[in-house]
C-alpha cells in the first residue's frame, strides 16, 4: 500500500537486534568492515593531499552506514546506480576496490572512473551499473529518471531498479523536482536516497529546506513511498532500504529513503567546519559515528568479538597503506592523450562513409516534411530511437486519437509518429527543459537513441548545466566507459514577423563552444534529411538547429533522396561559384547571401562565391581555405549577433592562416548587438539583411 506520509523506521535497540537476523553473521562483519575500509581510505587521502601527493579530497565519513545497507539491496551489475561523491561505502559495497578509487586520488592512467580527467570520489564502473558521475550537484536526478524509464524498453518484465542519491542540499536544484514528478507520472522503479548531514557545505538544511525535512515536503506526490530512518543506525538503514527497494520492484512507482546521517569531517580539504559549526554540535555528531556504534552492536548481540574487529581493522589499515605504496608508483595519463574519447571511435560522422548520393523520388518535400519523414524512417529502421518532448506527440490522451487529427509538435516536425510508433517512442513531457535533456543522458547511456526536442532555441537554457556539463562530458570524463549519443533537434532563428526576443534569437556560437557536442545546421529540405539521418546515426551527441522560417519556404525544397541518405559533418556545400569574394554563411542566411550575390554580380563584373557550411561544430575549414585562395577575399555572415559571434572564429582563422593570399580585410555581417523585436520594421533593422550583405561585398570588392 502506497503511504501518504513518511514513515518513520526508529527501532530500539532490541527491535534492531531483531532485524539484524535478516543478515547472516558474516554479512554483518563485512558491513562494518567495509564501513572501515571506506573510512580508511578517506583518512589515507586526507593524509596525502596534506602531503601534496594528491590534488583534492571529499569525504564520505558518517554516511557509511546507509551506504553499506544500500548496496546490499542491490544486485551489482543488474541494477543501475547514479551515486554522488560521498558514496564511497556504497560503491565498495557494490565491488570497486580500495586500489580503484587510490588510482583515482593520483590522477593515474589506470583509474577506471575517469584515467585521470576527473576529481577522486566521482565514481563510475560500466561493468558494475555504476553510471559516471560528475561534480554539479542534482544534476544525476533526471539521467535516473531516463535510466529507470529505460527497463521498459530494454529489461520489460524484470525487477530491476535504478538507485539514485544525493546529499540534501541538492535537493534544492530544479533537477529534483523534475524528477520526483516523471518518476510519479510514469511510476518508475526509482530509488531515491537522500543521505541528509544537515549542511549544504556551510548552510544548514532549515536554510535550506522549508521546514528541515525533505521527506515531508514531497507528501502529495502520488505514488512515492517516502521513508525515514537514522542513517547511521546500519539495522534500521537496511530495513527501511529493503523495503523500498521491494516496493519498486514490485512495480509501485518510486521511492524516496530519507537518511539522517552526520559529516564529522568538513565538506572537503578545502572546508573549515569550525568556522561555522561549534564544538557541541560537532560532540553530538561524533557519538553517532557508526564506526562506533556499530562494532558496539556487533559485539554486545555477540555477532563479533571485540579482539576480531580490532584484528580487521590493523589488517585493513596494512592493506590500504601496501595499495597506496603500490598506486603512488602509477603513471598519469600519457601526453597526447587530451582529445581521445571527446567523440566516438566507433563511428566518424565527417567520413565519406556518410557521402551518400541521392536517389530522388517523390515531389519537393518542404524541410519540415523531409524532418518528419526521416525521423520516421529511422524509427523504423532503428528500435531504439525515441522521441521525446513539449507537444511533440499526436495526443497524450490516447483514447481521442482517432477523433482527433493530432498535434505532432508546434511546427508538425513529430506529425503522426505518435500514430505509427506508439507513445512509448513518441510522448510529451513536462515543461521542463533541464529534465528533457537530463531524460535523455539517462536513456542513452543504457543504449537508446533519444531524439528529444527543446520547442525553441529561445527556452533551450535550463538545459544549458545538462547539456554543457553532462551531455557534452559524458564520454570523455569517464574515460570511454559511458557515453550519450543523442541528437537535440532545436528550432531556431528570426525573419517571422512578430516573432519577437523569445521566439527568435540565434545564439548557435554558445554550443560550438562546447568540445564532445556535435552542431549542424542545414538550409534546405535536402540537406535536413541527410544531416539529421546522419545524427541519428552516428554515435556522439548532437545538437540539430532547424531554421523555422525555412521550414515551409518553396525555394529550399527537394525530393525525397532515398532512406539511407546521409550528409557527413564537417562538409559544406559550395551553392554558387564564384572568382573574386567568397561569402561564407549558414541556415537563412545562405539564400539571402545568393540573392546578395547575384545583385553584386549584375551592378559590376565581379563574381561571388558562396558557402553553405551545414555544419559548425566540426566545419569545413578545407572547403574555406580552398575558396578564399582562390578569391583572395571573403566575407562571414550569420544570422546571430556580429559581437563574439560564430564568424569570428572563421575570421580569426582566415587571418592567422590565409592572410597572405587575402587583398582584403576580412569582412563580417550579422545582427546588431541587441534582441530581436516584436515590430516587423525594427525587426528587419535587427537581423542582416540583402542590403548589408550586398554593401559589404561592394566594400570589399572595392578595397
Amino acid at each position: 500500500m502506497v503511504t501518504t506520509r513518511a514513515q518513520s523506521l526508529q527501532l530500539s535497540t532490541a527491535a534492531s537486534a531483531d532485524s539484524a537476523t535478516e543478515l547472516s553473521r558474516e554479512t554483518l562483519v563485512q558491513a562494518f568492515r567495509t564501513m572501515y575500509l571506506a573510512r580508511c581510505l578517506d583518512d589515507r587521502e586526507v593524509m596525502l593531499k596534506r602531503q601534496n601527493r594528491i590534488f583534492f579530497q571529499i569525504s564520505g565519513a558518517g554516511h557509511e552506514a546507509v551506504q553499506v545497507a544500500a548496496g546490499l539491496v542491490l544486485r551489482p551489475g543488474y541494477d543501475w546506480v547514479l551515486p554522488y561523491y560521498r558514496d564511497r561505502a556504497l560503491v565498495l559495497t557494490l565491488g570497486m576496490t580500495a586500489e580503484e578509487m587510490l588510482l583515482a586520488a593520483v590522477g593515474a592512467a589506470r583509474d577506471p572512473n575517469s584515467g585521470g580527467r576527473q576529481m577522486p570520489s566521482h565514481w563510475s564502473h560500466p561493468r558494475l551499473h555504476i553510471v559516471t558521475s560528475s561534480s554539479p550537484t542534482g544534476t544525476q536526478f533526471v539521467h535516473a529518471v531516463g535510466c529507470a524509464e529505460a527497463k521498459a524498453f530494454l529489461n520489460p518484465g524484470s525487477d530491476e531498479i535504478t538507485l539514485v542519491c544525493s546529499g540534501e542540499g541538492a535537493t534544492s536544484e530544479g533537477e529534483f523536482w523534475e524528477s520526483m514528478n516523471i518518476a510519479c507520472l510514469e511510476r518508475l522503479p526509482l530509488l531515491v536516497l537522500v543521505e541528509d548531514n544537515g549542511y549544504a557545505i556551510s548552510v544548514p538544511v532549515e536554510r535550506q529546506t522549508a521546514g528541515g525535512n525533505i521527506a515531508k515536503l514531497l507528501e502529495g506526490f502520488p505514488g512515492l513511498l517516502r521513508l525515514e530512518v537514522d542513517g547511521t543506525n546500519f539495522i534500521e538503514s537496511f530495513r527501511a532500504l529493503k523495503h523500498a527497494a521491494d516496493y519498486c520492484r514490485g512495480g509501485h512507482g518510486p521511492a524516496l529513503v530519507h537518511a539522517s546521517v552526520i559529516r564529522p569531517y568538513s565538506h572537503s580539504l578545502s572546508d573549515d567546519e569550525r568556522l561555522y559549526k561549534p564544538k557541541a554540535e560537532r560532540e553530538l555528531e561524533a557519538a553517532r559515528d557508526p564506526l562506533l556504534t556499530f562494532p558496539d552492536f556487533l559485539v554486545r548481540q555477540g555477532y563479533a568479538e571485540r579482539q576480531a574487529i580490532e584484528r580487521m581493522m590493523r589488517e585493513t589499515d596494512l592493506e590500504v597503506a601496501e595499495i597506496t605504496q603500490r598506486v603512488l608508483e602509477e603513471p598519469g595519463p600519457p601526453r597526447g592523450s587530451a582529445f581521445i574519447h571527446l567523440y566516438s571511435e566507433k563511428i566518424d560522422p565527417a567520413s565519406p562513409e556518410f557521402d551518400a548520393q541521392p536517389r530522388f523520388t517523390g515531389e519537393p518535400r518542404t524541410m519540415i516534411d523531409s524532418i518528419n519523414q526521416t525521423l520516421a524512417e529511422e524509427m523504423r529502421r532503428d528500435h531504439r530511437v525515441v522521441v521525446f518532448g513539449e507537444d511533440v506527440a499526436d495526443c497524450s490522451r490516447e483514447q481521442y486519437l482517432s477523433e482527433v487529427k493530432g498535434k505532432g509538435g508546434v511546427f508538425k516536425a513529430t506529425a503522426n509518429l505518435q500514430r505509427e510508433f506508439g507513445a512509448s517512442r513518441c510522448f510529451n513531457t513536462p515543461i521542463a527543459e533541464a529534465s528533457i535533456v537530463g531524460r535523455a543522458v539517462g536513456l542513452a547511456a543504457r543504449g537508446l537513441k533519444p531524439v528529444p526536442e527543446i520547442q525553441f532555441f529561445d527556452y533551450i537554457w535550463p538545459a544549458m548545466m545538462q547539456i554543457r556539463d553532462e551531455v557534452a562530458t559524458f564520454r570523455w570524463r569517464s574515460n570511454g566507459g559511458f557515453s550519450c549519443p543523442m541528437v537535440m533537434r532545436v528550432p531556431i532563428g528570426g525573419y517571422l514577423t512578430g516573432g519577437a526576443i523569445y521566439h527568435s534569437q540565434c545564439g548557435e556560437v554558445v554550443f560550438t563552444h562546447i568540445p564532445g557536442l556535435r552542431v549542424v545546421f542545414p538550409s534546405n529540405a535536402l540537406d535536413a534529411c541527410g544531416l539529421l539521418r546522419t545524427a541519428i546515426r552516428c554515435d556522439d551527441p548532437v545538437m540539430f538547429l532547424e531554421h523555422k522560417k525555412l521550414y515551409r519556404e518553396p525555394y529550399n525544397r527537394a525530393p525525397h533522396p532515398g532512406a539511407d541518405y546521409t550528409v557527413p559533418f564537417g562538409k559544406a556545400k559550395t551553392v554558387k561559384l564564384g572568382q573574386d569574394l567568397t561569402i561564407v554563411t549558414y541556415g537563412a542566411l545562405v539564400q539571402k547571401s545568393l540573392q546578395a550575390a547575384l545583385q553584386v554580380e549584375q551592378r559590376g563584373s565581379a563574381s561571388v562565391e558562396v558557402i553553405d557550411l551545414r555544419s559548425l561544430s566540426p566545419y569545413d575549414w578545407e572547403a574555406v581555405s580552398a575558396s578564399v585562395k582562390k578569391t583572395s577575399r571573403v566575407l562571414i555572415a550569420h544570422e546571430d549577433t556580429l559581437s563574439w559571434g560564430f564568424g569570428a572564429e572563421l575570421a580569426a582563422r582566415v587571418a592567422g592562416e590565409l592572410f597572405t593570399d587575402l587583398d582584403a580585410p576580412v569582412g563580417r555581417v550579422g545582427a546588431l548587438d541587441t534582441w530581436v523585436a516584436y515590430n516587423p520594421q525594427l525587426e528587419d533593422e535587427i537581423l542582416p539583411q540583402v542590403a548589408d550583405l550586398v554593401r559589404e561585398s561592394e566594400r570589399l570588392l572595392a578595397f
